[in-house]
């Protein structure tokens, strides 16, 4: 009894000193030592002792489970069509000049990315080199407007696709995309977002068109590469869709070859994250780092949180809506604004000026893995594109371009496009007081997202053909380490 009173004692003292000096933020539940160490935090966060109660109680309110749900049946990187589908990937064939396949931008061993702020398609100096090191040929700039979106999880978005949310389920079997004036259904769009999605990349002339059949309408490309794969691809497709004694005209086409695609893309499930333990009741899964990002991240602004749950909701740390949030404008973007390379986000696809700026909320599952961050990449770090979410404007405005480590990129009017968003209104709001601690135990939460076998090449090999895998035609991407001179 006599220690409590003492310890009671030194509290009553320590925070009638902090009253009398002006300091208003107070952790009451911590001792003593701790609330002096973290004196400099502007978050009433709650005392280790407590954190996991109301944590858990967060989690009830949210109602989280730990495992994101998908509206289809999720498909087995050994199955048949999903192994076809990887092949297909990582095919140059389907590349319009046969120099580009899906896996050039979309790599599982660069977080289902490619480690660029701005993709770099057709026109790269040696395709077979992924990574930071991929470099244009004869280019100043990279032209491809947007960062490359991880495929990780993707089967796992129920609404939209693609930063600016082109690809959109507008019912319950009607998909609407870009081949559609916005919002009708496109009949050819398949059964699920992803094969929706896989359609369009081969159809960019900067991402994997380049220059074949550019005045021939999307679809006029889509059946000519059919065409293409016609000529070697039969036994695969044969083995794929375990049609046997299928013709090549029924089975390889437009429509059988995005729906293998997707089928890979789908099958990328990763969830297996520290996050997920704890959610499901290890409670020492998490740091006590990762515990107080936790709660910054769930907790409302009004109670001392950053309110990261309001757009990154449920398991799959989404709600698939679009907001501006004032990031840095680097590239090429778009042709709009004064400037001629601004990007005008989503109000290109809905037409609605309310849409300028608005780009759509990214899963946070494995985020450590997928930068750069941004619609653009325009953050190299993950404190970088925390610290903006957290204090949009002043890190927007404070903005380097020096931390971008890809040096194709048009920087020119960073400042003036920038500024154009942030002028049209931004959907976020600064978090009050905001302290670096905050942003030092939010990006601890943010790594307790990561499923450890993105960062293990075996793990993550069931998803990367092998160099003695059949190859119909020898086009296979098997991706090189520019600095090592082996396999990715």
């Amino acid at each position: 009894m006599k220690v409590i009173t003492k310890v009671l004692i030194a509290k009553s003292a320590f925070i009638s000193s902090i009253l009398a000096t002006g300091i208003l933020s107070i952790a009451m539940t911590e001792d003593v030592q701790a609330t002096q160490s973290s004196n400099t935090s502007s978050s009433i966060q709650p005392a280790d002792s407590q954190l996991d109660l109301d944590l858990s109680s967060l989690i009830a309110r949210y109602k989280l489970t730990g495992t994101p749900k998908s509206d289809h049946p999720l498909p087995n990187i050994e199955s048949p069509k999903a192994q076809l589908g990887m092949k297909l990937f990582y095919s140059k064939t389907l590349g319009g000049d046969n120099t580009t396949a899906c896996a050039s931008c979309h790599h599982p061993m660069l977080g289902g990315g490619d480690d660029l702020s701005l993709s770099i398609g057709v026109d790269s100096k040696n395709p077979d080199i992924l990574g930071s090191d991929r470099k244009l040929i004869g280019k100043k700039h990279a032209e491809v407007p947007r960062n490359a979106p991880t495929t990780f999880n993707v089967a796992f978005w129920k609404k939209v696709l693609f930063h600016d949310m082109r690809i959109e389920r507008v019912g319950k079997y009607d998909i609407h995309t870009p081949d559609m004036s916005y919002p009708k259904p496109d009949a050819l769009a398949g059964e699920t977002l992803v094969q929706a999605q896989a359609r369009f990349p081969i159809t960019s002339v900067e991402e994997m068109r380049g220059g074949y059949l550019n005045d021939s309408h999307n679809q006029t490309l889509r059946r000519a590469l059919a065409s293409r794969l016609q000529e070697n691809w039969l036994e695969e497709f044969r083995k794929g869709f375990e049609e046997p004694n299928g013709n090549v005209e029924d089975l390889i086409t437009e429509q059988n070859y995005s729906e293998a695609i997707a089928d890979y893309e789908r099958s990328q499930v990763l969830v297996n994250n520290p996050w997920k333990a704890y959610v499901e009741g290890d409670k020492q899964a998490l740091s006590a780092s990762a515990k107080k990002g936790a709660w910054l991240f769930y907790t409302d602004q009004k109670d001392g949180g950053a309110g990261c749950a309001s757009c990154h909701s449920g398991d799959f740390f989404t709600d698939e809506k679009a907001y501006n949030t004032g990031m840095p404008q680097i590239g090429a973007g778009k042709q709009n604004g004064a400037t001629g390379n601004n990007d005008y986000g989503c109000s290109l696809i809905t037409k609605n000026p309310k849409d300028k700026f608005r780009f759509r909320t990214p899963s946070l599952l494995n985020v450590e893995m997928t930068g750069p961050w941004g619609h653009d990449g325009a953050y190299t770090s993950l404190e970088a594109i925390t610290r903006h979410m957290l204090s949009p404007v002043e890190s927007a405005k404070k903005y380097q371009t020096k931390q971008l480590k890809q040096k194709s990129i048009d920087i020119r009017f960073v400042k003036e496009n920038t500024l154009e968003a942030i002028e049209e209104g931004l959907d976020l709001k600064a978090k009050p007081n905001l302290a670096e601690k905050d942003v030092t135990n939010l990006v601890s939460f943010l790594k307790a997202l990561t499923d450890p076998c993105t960062k293990d090449r075996a793990c993550m090999s069931k998803w990367i053909p092998k160099a003695g895998d059949n190859d119909p035609d020898g086009q296979m991407l098997h991706a090189i380490n520019a600095k090592t001179g082996r396999p990715l």
